[in-house]
């Protein structure tokens, strides 16, 4: 089933989740996808600021990729309407 992450917490989540089920951890991830452990921890607790370049190393690592589609439910119409 597909994970879907609206915001940097929700898609922390979703690495989080899925380094757990491979029963990985952080600093595993991390040696795997070539980062410190604190980048690791960073991401998975939705901190703004990861550089789209980790979080794509991040998700390899994690054999997960990024699909763009539609937003499921009501039109944004502005900025704060999507958080």
């Amino acid at each position: 089933m597909p994970l879907i992450a609206r915001s940097p917490k929700q898609l922390g989540n979703a690495i989080q989740r899925t380094r757990r089920q491979l029963g990985l951890t952080q600093t595993q991830l991390a040696n795997i996808a070539g980062l410190r452990q604190e980048k690791v921890s960073i991401i998975e607790n939705g901190q703004d600021g990861a550089k789209l370049s980790t979080i794509f190393a991040l998700l390899a690592a994690l054999n997960l990729e990024i699909t763009v589609g539609k937003r499921s439910g009501k039109l944004v119409t502005g900025i704060e309407d999507i958080f």
